[in-house]
């Protein structure tokens, strides 16, 4: 029989907040933070999404005077936000993880929404189309994470506790 060596047990909230700071500089968080916003946010509408068109949930469509409102609009609205932050706000402000995040969200928003956004209503939609596209993201939102988060995970889970 082979023995099975346990599974180290995962590193500690403080560890990983000190292996944050320590091994990456402001550049390399705000990367990943704006990774970290774009892939969730994406996960998230996506789940969301799917739960409005199949009818499960407690999510609906939102609408106002009969137009539906598409998250892209959203999406448009964030990353105005953070456009005004990024040309008007201070070194302080515009480092903070709340912008990153916010254009990351706001990027996925408009990204979840880009067929539609070309007018190519059919192939939103369809299946093999929707499915493709979801995993292809999905898989570059979470590489693009993993990568701008290597050194913290080196840190972590290479043995330099």
């Amino acid at each position: 029989m082979r023995s099975h060596t346990p599974l180290p047990a995962p590193p500690a909230a403080q560890e990983v907040h000190r292996a944050y700071l320590e091994e990456l500089g402001p550049e390399e968080r705000s990367a990943l933070m704006s990774w970290v916003g774009f892939t969730c946010t994406f996960a998230t509408v996506r789940g969301i999404t799917y739960s409005i068109r199949d009818g499960i949930g407690p999510f609906r469509n939102v609408s106002v005077g009969g137009a539906h409102l598409h998250h892209y609009m959203w999406g448009i609205a964030l990353l105005s936000g953070v456009g005004a932050v990024a040309v008007r706000g201070a070194d302080e402000t515009r480092r903070h993880p709340a912008v990153a995040l916010s254009y990351g969200a706001g990027l996925a928003l408009i990204v979840d929404e880009f067929a539609l956004l070309l007018d190519l209503k059919d192939v939103y939609w369809a299946r093999q189309g929707r499915i493709s596209v979801d995993l292809g993201v999905g898989l570059v939102a979470t590489g693009g994470t993993v990568l701008a988060a290597l050194p913290m995970l080196r840190r972590l889970f290479g043995g330099h506790r």
